[in-house]
């Protein structure tokens, strides 16, 4: 162990993509490090904060492709802090949104090894917030649920048609990440429980100058897809909220709040 330093192990939320949108936090920890695992939708240029002498370690992890498997990661933290590292598992988004970092956290614990969490910047909040709407409104959203279309192997997933009839209910924003491998399974059940004329707004690579979106409305949200091409990494945003959007209040002249009645 190196006798210049203290180990520790840091996980660390890149955000969305844009590097500016990094927290002052993070950018310390990054600093810091010795030794960084590093997600595969971080963007290249967060590294710029690491140290020249940082080991810097890509772990790819995209959905719909070929992963580093999580038990190596776990290892690899576990193996670098017992050698003295200043160990950041660098993620994009946040940690603990859709991050697997209650997983890591749990793995770590486990192995005697006490962690620390820099939150960061989803790309649920960046991707609706560049077009200039909310998540939440007090006339039209009363709460907002984060929700993965992406089902862990022999699991069955959510429940689309109760998840969208409580949300017509209750006035909530739904926010879907990694949903566009299961876009007709999770239209279909949504359809069921939200007017057709739901608007819905679809962000690929959130807050990078290389971002796409569309607005759309749910019943015609298969349709715009293909003919986007949108593609993952994207972010699906349901519900009213969207109209809050600077395109579809330019497209639509009269008030949200006609709109949304």
């Amino acid at each position: 162990m190196s006798p210049l330093f203290t180990p520790s192990c840091t996980l660390v939320g890149a955000g969305p993509g844009d590097p500016e949108l990094l927290t002052l936090k993070a950018v310390k920890a990054i600093a810091n490090a010795t030794v960084l695992l590093v997600d595969d939708l971080v963007n290249d240029d967060v590294l710029a904060h690491a140290s020249p002498t940082a080991r810097i370690i890509h772990v790819g992890k995209r959905g719909g492709c070929q992963s580093t498997p999580q038990a190596f990661i776990d290892k690899l933290m576990v193996t670098a802090f017992r050698e003295g590292e200043r160990v950041v598992r660098l993620k994009g988004g946040d940690p603990f949104i859709f991050g697997r970092g209650g997983e890591e956290v749990e793995h770590l614990r486990a192995a005697g090894i006490d962690v620390a969490v820099v939150n960061g910047i989803t790309s649920g909040l960046a991707g609706l917030s560049s077009l200039g709407a909310p998540l939440t409104h007090r006339e039209h959203a009363h709460g907002v649920v984060f929700v993965t279309g992406h089902a862990k192997p022999g699991d069955s997933g959510t429940d689309w048609v109760q998840l969208a009839t409580t949300a017509h209910q209750a006035k909530l924003t739904l926010v879907i990440y990694m949903g566009v491998s299961s876009l007709h399974k999770i239209s279909q059940g949504l359809l069921q429980g939200l007017p057709a004329h739901t608007p819905v707004a679809v962000v690929q690579h959130a807050s990078l100058p290389t971002q796409r979106q569309a607005l759309t409305t749910l019943g015609d949200l298969v349709g715009t897809l293909q003919r986007e091409q949108l593609q993952s990494p994207s972010i699906m945003v349901v519900g009213n909220v969207v109209q809050g959007a600077r395109a579809w209040q330019a497209a639509t002249p009269q008030s949200w709040t006609q709109r949304a009645a």
